[in-house]
């Protein structure tokens, strides 16, 4: 009886919950600061030429850096269950806006993905919002996403409608990032692995159907295969990055030192900035990045782990999936891994709407992290294995069911497994 009092006093004054994830926000402190720097060496030497002023260009990512932490601090303030009260207007703005930017969006590059003159980009704000609503959605749902009818038919026609609008921007890359995401949520909210493998099948079909009817993507996976049988019929814009990649060794020319971003390397300060990171730090420098990002991802899925709810737990996991996919993206082109497309890297490249974005994403992370309610001897309880005890803990994982399951928040006494 006491110690239920204690524990109501402790959560009426704050003091039951946790505080930040210190180890995540480390990470995400050391991606910024690379950035920032990465951006002013990318950057200094055209900016001097066209403003007069070396830190002109950089300054607006200084600007937007600032404004996505205090963006983060709002969103980690704010109590994630909120975020399910509000997914579905969410993803109503989010919608409007895709399809306004296809009318009224500026057109580049022959594509038209923002507005102002590429300062807001929806594609962006569509991949927070659409974590937040399929975390809603996954967890009303329940044991029932193992239907197909009420599991993967409607989370089909959900996904589908999203990634379809983004296509016509065109915007592939964000399209398959979504669509990975959205998948690896599926799969984490306990999916059954047949019909996962049937909707991966599907969506692969439906992506090389897409690109056979968008030149420009046909004409870079082309590039790709053709690369696999002759290196020498690399893109242009990959074979600067294996230059600039190749040209850093261990520890790098040094930090402003790199030549390929002074006219040779495509977009230096956005999509191609590990490459010149890969030129001015070197081969450590570039694992000190991937170790961040990798920081990031067992941080982000350990708070999924213990997240207090199945809500929280899909939240978390879509979050640091999306951010996690989106690094392996950039990283695995610049690389020439994978086919050619133009994504940034997180926290790192240069861009308004992909920062601001990005850091509310490590927002709801710290959401989640600080909204687990730390009761007196709950770790005890964990070790000794209590019926009931486990607070922190939401996932059951049964692989004998072929998939992961979320479970209810305690388990069931007296249920066998």
């Amino acid at each position: 009886m006491m110690a239920a009092e204690t524990r109501t006093k402790s959560e009426r004054s704050g003091r039951g919950r946790t505080s930040p994830d210190y180890s995540l926000l480390l990470a995400v402190t050391g991606l910024l600061i690379i950035g920032l720097m990465m951006v002013y060496s990318a950057t200094f030497d055209w900016s001097y030429q066209v403003h007069e002023s070396s830190f002109h260009i950089a300054s607006r990512q200084f600007l937007w850096v600032g404004l996505g932490l205090a963006l983060m601090t709002a969103v980690a303030a704010v109590p994630y269950i909120r975020w399910r009260e509000w997914a579905v207007p969410m993803m109503g703005v989010a919608l409007l806006l895709l399809i306004l930017v296809l009318i009224l969006g500026d057109d580049h590059f022959g594509a038209r993905r923002s507005f102002f003159d590429g300062s807001i980009q929806p594609g962006e704000l569509v991949k927070l919002v659409m974590v937040v609503y399929v975390a809603a959605w996954l967890a009303s749902k329940g044991e029932q996403i193992r239907d197909v009818t009420y599991g993967l038919i409607p989370f089909a026609v959900l996904i589908g409608v999203i990634a379809g609008l983004i296509v016509m921007q065109p915007d592939v890359s964000t399209a398959v990032l979504l669509v990975l995401t959205a998948l690896a949520m599926f799969f984490f909210a306990g999916a059954d692995i047949l019909q996962l493998a049937a909707g991966g099948a599907i969506s692969g079909i439906t992506f090389i159907l897409l690109i056979n009817q968008l030149p420009h993507a046909r004409q870079r996976l082309d590039d790709y295969l053709l690369a696999w049988h002759d290196p020498t019929k690399l893109s242009h814009h990959v074979q600067q990055s294996l230059i600039a990649l190749g040209s850093g060794g261990v520890f790098g020319v040094g930090l402003g030192q790199g030549q390929q971003k002074l006219g040779y390397l495509p977009t230096p300060h956005t999509d191609s900035i590990f490459a010149v990171l890969g030129e001015e730090l070197g081969f450590l420098g570039c694992l000190i990045v991937i170790g961040l990002f990798v920081l990031v991802a067992y941080r982000g899925f350990k708070i999924a782990m213990e997240a207090p709810d199945a809500f929280a737990a899909l939240l978390a996991c879509g979050v640091t999936c999306w951010l996690t996919f989106q690094a392996l993206l950039n990283i695995g082109v610049m690389t020439g891994l994978i086919p050619f497309t133009g994504i940034a890297l997180p926290f790192i490249s240069s861009g308004g709407s992909a920062m601001l974005f990005s850091l509310a994403g490590v927002g709801l992370l710290l959401s989640v992290s600080r909204g687990r309610v730390v009761v007196r001897g709950q770790r005890t309880g964990r070790k000794q294995g209590r019926k009931g005890s486990r607070g922190g803990a939401s996932l059951d994982r049964r692989w004998g069911n072929r998939g992961t399951r979320l479970s209810r928040s305690g388990r069931r006494t007296g249920s066998s497994r």
